[in-house]
């Protein structure tokens, strides 16, 4: 932020907050998030995270914006069609927020290059739609010792849970590929919901405050516009 009173009218909601304040605010300033997957769920979580002021956002994705994706992926337009994602979201950060650092990788997550990445952040969102991919975020984080939201979407539905270094994990939910029926969508609005929720997430554990959603799994219905939190034993 060019100066302190430019810093203080942009975020002046959250420092007005008791919670957050001038120095939860520095802190968030100072975070950096690694978003993996630029579509549907990165989408709402890079938006918030801009909004925010976390001062870096990585986001490592290698696909290009099909015009299929704009019913939900809110972060792209028309006029990115056939773009890189990472380019795309990069520019659009920029108009929400000039002062955040975007760093992109235009590739795929892989086992290769995943603690590599992972390293330079503080927190880690899994905003992928990969099964193979959500095991390979959780087994790094867990092994290099990095807090990570993860969330998924299907249909009408969504769920989400944060990992923090002794908490319950991903694979203590799932430890082989869950059986998905075959279904249509998602709904559009549903990685709005739950990537605001990873947002959120990220946002309180940059700051120090509010109690995260660990040992707990969110699962929403949008059909019947219900929420359910489940306890997670490790």
């Amino acid at each position: 932020m060019t100066n302190e009173k430019d810093w203080q009218e942009r975020y002046k909601r959250h420092i007005l907050l008791p919670e957050i304040g001038v120095e939860g605010q520095k802190r968030i300033n100072a975070g950096r998030v690694l978003v993996v997957g630029a579509g549907g769920l990165g989408s709402p979580v890079m938006m918030y995270l801009a909004a925010a002021g976390v001062g870096t956002i990585g986001v490592i994705d290698g696909d290009r914006v099909d015009m299929s994706n704009l019913q939900r992926q809110i972060i792209h337009g028309v006029n990115d069609v056939g773009r890189l994602k990472v380019e795309s979201a990069r520019d659009r950060i920029a108009e929400v927020n000039p002062e955040v650092n975007v760093v992109m990788y235009r590739e795929f997550l892989d086992e290769g290059n995943a603690a590599r990445i992972m390293e330079d952040y503080d927190f880690i969102v899994d905003a992928t739609d990969s099964f193979g991919l959500k095991m390979l975020i959780n087994d790094t984080c867990v092994a290099v010792g990095k807090p990570f939201s993860h969330g998924g979407i299907s249909g009408f539905g969504g769920q989400t849970m944060t990992y923090v270094p002794g908490s319950a994990s991903y694979r203590c939910l799932f430890d082989s590929e869950p059986v998905v029926s075959e279904v249509r969508g998602p709904f559009g609005a549903v990685p709005g919901i739950i990537g605001s929720v990873q947002a959120a997430e990220a946002i309180k554990y940059l700051a120090g405050v509010g109690e995260l959603l660990t040992d707990r799994l969110l699962i929403m219905d949008a059909l019947s516009m219900s929420f359910t939190v489940i306890n997670i034993s490790k």
